[in-house]
């Protein structure tokens, strides 16, 4: 309750003070062992230009203290679906990495006369059945082999349970943010948090009826080093592929470029 309540003051006080003048809300979705934090220099770029935002915490990432090792897929959707309802009007659900697994399964729930459009930043795509582990052995089944490469594999520190992982600082700067400043990486180093495995396996069902009609937009970075995503988009109808040269966290290094992306879609 305590936490539904601070997330009616921080959407009032959002509404009341920006976005007066535009009728799109954007509700953003950090990706795996990220949280809020990730967007925090765009969204200030975006309200400024006078949209409405809201960047959630998903449950154990963030300022959310929940256990990882409890954390399911319905947890995830169910904060999403949760914050969209106390949201006036219909809203742009934006998912980075891993939440573009969760905002596909969120817009399946909330339907298309609450979500207007669905954008995916360098984010997985899914077809129904599929899920961030099934997407991830897709990509990789069709990229040339290269042992030499690092992999997410390679940045997991595994919990004694193997429910849960932690990702190492030293190899999250490799694939995930290469062309970041130091204090950002700093910044994220000290703000990552522990990750549950269940989501990451979760498949989404999703029917043609509702997630089908839904429009669907994606920003590939092209310099992404963790895994090349350029097929997602191919699978599943696109109604617009943007490209931005940058790592898979271009909200760090270069948060201008994509709020001005997000702004036109």
């Amino acid at each position: 309750m305590k936490r539904i309540a601070s997330l009616i003051i921080l959407i009032g006080l959002q509404v009341s003070l920006f976005g007066q003048n535009k009728e799109k809300t954007y509700l953003l979705v950090h990706g795996a062992w990220h949280g809020a934090w990730c967007w925090n220099k765009v969204v200030p770029l975006m309200t400024n230009k006078g949209y409405k935002v809201i960047a959630v915490d998903l449950p154990s990432h963030g300022s959310d203290t929940t256990n990882a090792s409890s954390i399911t897929l319905d947890d995830y959707v169910r904060n999403v679906t949760e914050t969209a309802n106390m949201i006036e009007g219909q809203i742009i659900l934006v998912g980075h990495s891993m939440g573009g697994i969760v905002i596909s399964q969120a817009a399946e729930y909330l339907g298309k006369n609450k979500v207007s459009k669905l954008i995916y930043l360098d984010a997985f795509l899914p077809k129904n059945g599929e899920s961030v582990s099934s997407l991830a052995r897709l990509i990789e089944s069709s990229l040339p082999v290269d042992t030499s490469r690092l992999t997410i594999g390679d940045g997991l520190i595994v919990s004694e349970d193997t429910r849960t992982s932690i990702f190492k600082p030293e190899v999250a700067d490799i694939l995930f943010y290469h062309d970041c400043t130091q204090s950002d990486k700093d910044f994220a180093h000290k703000n990552m948090s522990r990750q549950s495995f269940a989501p990451l396996g979760t498949p989404v069902s999703v029917s043609d009826g509702i997630y089908g009609t839904i429009p669907k937009y994606y920003i590939l970075c092209t310099d992404s080093q963790d895994l090349d995503k350029s097929i997602l988009p191919t699978r599943v109808k696109c109604e617009k592929v943007v490209k931005i040269k940058s790592s898979h966290s271009p909200f760090f290094s270069k948060p201008r470029k994509l709020a001005d992306i997000l702004t036109k879609f």
